[in-house]
C-alpha cells in the first residue's frame, strides 16, 4: 500500500498521507484507497489535487461519477465536476445573519435524501479558500446510532422518516438557524416528490447501521402523530448533532474531502459575501435505492 492513514481529529475520519498521483494508476492503490473510505466513512488528502483533472483522477478510484443536473453548476469542460463559487457573483443564496451577509451556508443535510436513490459520496476540492468562515462539517451518524441507547435503537429500529426537497432554510422544520433571505428564490430544480426513508438504515457495503437524519430534509414520522414525532425527531438530533460525532474541518487550498454520504450528514458554514471562495466537487453516483416515493394521501398527511 503506497499511502499512511492517520485519525483525525475526534477519531472521526481519516486523513491520507504519502500518497502520488502517479500511484492512483495501480489498481490495489485504488482499491487500497476505497476500503479506506469505506471503514471510515470520511478521507482527507491534503495537497493531493491542484486541477480538475488530478480531482478526476483521485474520484474515479472510488465509483462511478455523476453528472449535476443542472447545468451551470458544471464547471465549464469538466461535466463530471460541479464548481461551486462566487467569484463573479453567488450561485447560492445570501441570508442575513444578525447583520452579517453570509454565502453558502447549508445546515446538517444527507445529499439527495429526498430521493430514492442517494448519491455514494462525493469529494470537495478547496481551490481558494477564505479568509473567514468557509468550514465544512461532517457528522459520523454511523458511531451516534452505536451509541444511542438500547431503548431508543428498538423503538426507532422499524420507522420511516418523510423528507422534502427544500431549496430555502426557511422550510426547514428542525434544527433552523434562522436568518433572513436576501437574494430571490431561483426555481430551476427539477421537481421531487415527498419520499419515506428508514429512520434507520444498513449501510449497503458495511452493513452497519446508520442513523438517517437530515435536518434540511425532515419532515417527521410516517404514522405517527405530530407532536410525538416532533419530539422524537429532536431527541435523536439532539443526540445526533453531538461535537464528539463531528469533525469540522478549516481548509486550505488544494485540500480534498471525501465522504461517505451514505454514513455520514455534512453541513457548509458559509463565508462573508464580499470574500471568493472556489470549490470544485465530484459526485459518486449511488446504486442502491432505499425508501419509496409517498402517495398523494401520505405526503399530505406529513
Amino acid at each position: 500500500m503506497s499511502f499512511a492513514t492517520h485519525a483525525l481529529p475526534g477519531d472521526i475520519g481519516i486523513a491520507i498521507t504519502g500518497l502520488s498521483a502517479a500511484s492512483l494508476q495501480d489498481p490495489a492503490t485504488a482499491a487500497a484507497l476505497r476500503e479506506a473510505w469505506i471503514a471510515h466513512g470520511i478521507v482527507l488528502f491534503r495537497r493531493m489535487a491542484d486541477s480538475p483533472e488530478a480531482l478526476l483522477a483521485l474520484s474515479r478510484c472510488f465509483g462511478e461519477l455523476e453528472v449535476h443536473p443542472i447545468p451551470r453548476f458544471r464547471l465549464e469542460g469538466y461535466p463530471e465536476l460541479i464548481l461551486l463559487t462566487n467569484k463573479n457573483g453567488p450561485t447560492g443564496p445570501i441570508y442575513d445573519f444578525d447583520g452579517a451577509h453570509i454565502h453558502g451556508r447549508i445546515p446538517w443535510h444527507t445529499d439527495l435524501a429526498f430521493a430514492t436513490t442517494p448519491n455514494a459520496g462525493a469529494l470537495l476540492r478547496m481551490v481558494q479558500r477564505t479568509a473567514h468562515g468557509g468550514q465544512t462539517g461532517w457528522i459520523d451518524t454511523a458511531r451516534a446510532w452505536d451509541e444511542l441507547d438500547a431503548t431508543t435503537q428498538a423503538r426507532i429500529a422499524a420507522l420511516e422518516a418523510v423528507y422534502h426537497f427544500l431549496p430555502d432554510l426557511d422550510d426547514m422544520r428542525f434544527n433552523n438557524p434562522g436568518g433572513t433571505r436576501l437574494t430571490p428564490r431561483k426555481d430551476e430544480y427539477p421537481h421531487f416528490p415527498p419520499v419515506a426513508h428508514p429512520l434507520v438504515w444498513t449501510h449497503p457495503e458495511t452493513g452497519r447501521k446508520v442513523l438517517n437524519l437530515s435536518t434540511l430534509n425532515i419532515r417527521g414520522i410516517v404514522g405517527m402523530p405530530e407532536d410525538e414525532s416532533d419530539a422524537l425527531i429532536r431527541e435523536l438530533l439532539a443526540h445526533t448533532l453531538q461535537p464528539r460525532f463531528q469533525y469540522i474541518h478549516e481548509w486550505e487550498n488544494d485540500d480534498v474531502m471525501l465522504w461517505d454520504n451514505r454514513r455520514t450528514m455534512h453541513c457548509a458554514f458559509g463565508h462573508p459575501v464580499d470574500e471568493v471562495r472556489i470549490v470544485q466537487r465530484s459526485t459518486l453516483r449511488g446504486s442502491v435505492a432505499m425508501g419509496r416515493v409517498l402517495g398523494e394521501h401520505e405526503a399530505l398527511a406529513s
